[in-house]
């Protein structure tokens, strides 16, 4: 595997939020699988993907992002917004319009701090999700 070279600034906020947001789609859903492989090691792979679904899903994201907005830098709320304001290219199937554009502004978010190689940061955001999400279970 190719060694990542961190990306600088410019090429971060120019680059699509769509593209940020398919990678944190990504980096987003492997974090969960994670947390819920470490809760449950003994679950079978339909019920943690049952149970990824409640932190995964739009309405969950959009809850996450109005919840963490207060704690976001400008920059990550510049990020956000631009990822919310796109055009989708597809539509939601079980989502609210209102919610799918959160959560892919949520999820471009996570793609830029990821690709910022800001794991702390990363990490904090992901680990707030996860504590609400649950209290919200």
């Amino acid at each position: 595997m190719e060694k990542s070279i961190k990306m600088d600034k410019t090429e971060l906020i120019t680059m699509s939020p769509l593209v940020l947001a398919y990678l944190g789609d990504t980096v987003y859903e492997s974090y969960i699988r994670e947390h819920l492989i470490r809760q449950n090691i003994n679950r079978k792979v339909n019920d943690l993907h049952k149970s990824a679904i409640q932190y995964s899903k739009a309405k969950a994201q959009a809850t996450i992002i109005h919840e963490l907005q207060d704690e976001l830098t400008e920059e990550e709320i510049r990020i956000f917004k631009r990822g919310r304001n796109q055009k989708p290219h597809t539509s939601p199937k079980n989502a609210d319009i209102i919610d799918y554009k959160c959560a892919t502004g949520f999820e471009a978010l996570i793609g830029y701090l990821y690709l910022s190689e800001d794991r702390e940061r990363l990490e904090y955001i992901v680990q707030k999700s996860i504590e609400i999400i649950e209290r919200e279970i």
